[in-house]
């Protein structure tokens, strides 16, 4: 884990562009690439300071691969803490992998996924939640996941994770302490105070916790599964929503047989809409697995979308078997938000719109919204909606919320840890007992930064990561 023999990758995606930027690290870099570069002003590249820019030409014996620019850093201020070289060079892929080559072959290792990053983390240029953050950046599809990377790469949990941890090293040396002297029965840890802070603690760690709920789906999307009868306007919701032809649209009932997802942004958050096969008695062997699939999706989905034909109500017998159907799905997924829809209003009279409506809101906790997918109207109305239900207030005051599930488990330990510690300042337990408890918590926080790893761990998150980062 603590090699920093050279090792070379592609920074850049693979394929063609108009630069690529090939990174090397380690301690020897510069001097084994110095050899193979010909600056254009005649300077000798390990000869230069670090922070430097040099344009010349990369030489494979007397042949020129290509007209580079090379930055050079040298340890510790790098983003490994090593010697790098960053080579920008023309986007050609046969450039790109004849000069990648051409180092291999003169003593520089091809890099792992993630081995700069964890060169970083090993060599103390961040902790291991702000290199986690990392991968996070690079993953992030939408403002919102963006800002918690951001947050978090430029420390900002583990500010706060090591603010706990110093609190609780202060008073778990005064428990040591008492420790020493056993046999005096003597207290250096006022526990009254002891306690205040460690309710203080467990406060800020269920805060965190609670976080993840939002840090999640901010993270991973929120998956909205489309449900109603067939012929409700369920593909034509979900093609309006993408504004794209993305499922077949018909007059035929039971088009859709299986389940079609995409993705959009909304408000800074992504969600991903699952079309679903219309629930309906069928004799069809190929539509009822369509429809055991669309149960399948809405025990999936954190937001069940409920549509119904507002053309097809005749009668309030027909509403009353919507809301035995909407009761039925909420009894299967008590967790979940139901959103009702009315759709194609653009069909039915505005007296017709509003009986319905009255009667669908006096038996319905949720606004139900009336919409027509067909003509996109009442879409604006779906899609603030769809962004009031997720609480983004923690996110708005710039709170820390986490988003990484090995975090929100070690923060889980470490209140169970904490817990007991109270627990057993209540009962009066001696020093020795209440020492294993905090020597608990303080692991499960160091885990999160990095104080505390296994080889195992460190390989199971880098291995995560792209080549090149």
């Amino acid at each position: 884990m603590t090699n920093n023999d050279p090792i070379i990758a592609l920074a850049t995606p693979s394929g063609v562009g108009a630069i690529a930027v090939i990174r090397i690290s380690g301690n020897e870099s510069i001097r084994l690439v110095s050899p193979f570069f010909k600056s254009k002003s005649g300077k000798i590249l390990l000869d230069q300071k670090s922070h430097t820019l040099h344009l010349g030409h990369i030489y494979d014996g007397e042949r020129i691969l290509d007209e580079v620019l090379i930055s050079v850093f040298k340890n510790p201020y790098s983003y490994t803490g090593e010697d790098v070289v960053e080579i920008s060079c023309h986007g050609s892929v046969y450039i790109q992998q004849e000069i990648i080559q051409l180092f291999i072959k003169n003593g520089i290792r091809h890099a792992s996924p993630g081995e700069f990053t964890l060169r970083a983390f090993l060599n103390g240029k961040m902790d291991l939640s702000q290199a986690e953050a990392v991968a996070d950046l690079i993953a992030s599809d939408s403002s919102t996941s963006h800002q918690i990377a951001i947050q978090q790469m430029r420390g900002g949990f583990s500010n706060e994770i090591e603010e706990l941890r110093t609190q609780l090293l202060n008073f778990a040396s005064l428990i040591e302490l008492e420790l020493d002297f056993s046999e005096e029965d003597v207290e250096f840890a006022d526990r009254r105070e002891f306690k205040a802070l460690i309710q203080k603690i467990n406060s800020v760690l269920k805060r965190l916790i609670d976080s993840f709920a939002l840090g999640n789906v901010i993270k991973n999307g929120i998956p909205v599964a489309i449900v109603g009868e067939p012929n409700a306007g369920k593909s034509t919701l979900l093609n309006a929503l993408l504004n794209e032809e993305k499922a077949i649209v018909s007059n035929i009932a039971g088009t859709t047989r299986d389940a079609i997802e995409d993705e959009i942004v909304i408000g800074g958050v992504t969600f991903r809409f699952i079309d679903t096969a219309g629930i309906r008695e069928t004799k069809d062997e190929i539509e009822t697995v369509g429809i055991q699939k669309t149960f399948q999706k809405i025990e999936q989905a954190q937001l069940v979308i409920y549509l119904i034909d507002g053309t097809t109500l005749k009668s309030e017998s027909q509403l009353e078997k919507h809301l035995s159907e909407i009761k039925r799905i909420e009894e299967r997924s008590t967790q979940k938000k139901i959103l009702v829809l009315l759709n194609k209003t653009d069909q039915i009279s505005e007296k017709k719109i509003k009986e319905i409506l009255h009667f669908l809101n006096k038996n319905i906790t949720e606004e139900v919204l009336s919409i027509s997918a067909k003509d996109k109207t009442g879409l604006e109305n779906l899609t603030a909606h769809l962004q009031n239900l997720l609480n983004k207030g923690a996110l708005s005051n710039n709170q820390t919320i986490v988003s990484n599930a090995r975090h929100f488990d070690a923060l889980h330990n470490a209140l169970k840890s904490t817990k007991d510690i109270v627990s057993g300042l209540d009962k009066g337990i001696s020093s020795d007992l209440i020492a294993i408890d905090i020597r608990q918590a303080l692991f499960h926080l160091g885990e999160i930064t990095g104080q505390i790893t296994t080889d195992d761990l460190l390989g199971n998150i880098f291995a995560n990561f792209c080549i090149g980062k």
